[in-house]
């Protein structure tokens, strides 16, 4: 019966995470806030307000940040994650998508960080919505 052999990753430093964070909140600034959320308009339902990210771990989040418009929770905002980094070593990601059903999913096996971005350019399932 043959085994699975695990592989053990380096993980991230904090100078690397901030390295990374740098070059994904230029290209949330640069990128997609421009085309995505070019200006806030405030509807009667969830209505976008914010592009950001956050680190969990070895993973960095796309997140879209809402504000509801019902009469009955106004004001109220919660975060919606849309695309996600996972580190794998060195400059390589797996980068994932995140489905309405709350799964995430590989979209791309090790990439490299330009790549990734350029992907999330091009690819409308890894875009806000």
């Amino acid at each position: 019966m043959a085994g699975r052999r695990g592989v053990w990753v380096k993980g991230l430093t904090k100078d690397d995470k901030a390295a990374i964070t740098a070059t994904c909140e230029r290209f949330i600034a640069e990128v997609l806030i421009p085309r995505f959320l070019p200006e806030i308009r405030p509807t009667e339902y969830n209505y976008p307000i914010a592009i950001t990210g956050k680190w969990r771990g070895d993973k960095f989040s796309f997140i879209q940040r809402y504000r509801s418009g019902f009469a009955d929770n106004a004001g109220e905002e919660f975060d919606s994650a849309f695309a996600r980094l996972d580190h794998v070593s060195g400059d390589r990601f797996d980068l994932m998508w995140h489905r309405h059903t709350g799964q995430w999913f590989c979209f791309q096996e090790g990439v490299p960080l330009a790549e990734a971005l350029r992907l999330m350019e091009t690819e409308s399932l890894l875009q806000p919505n």
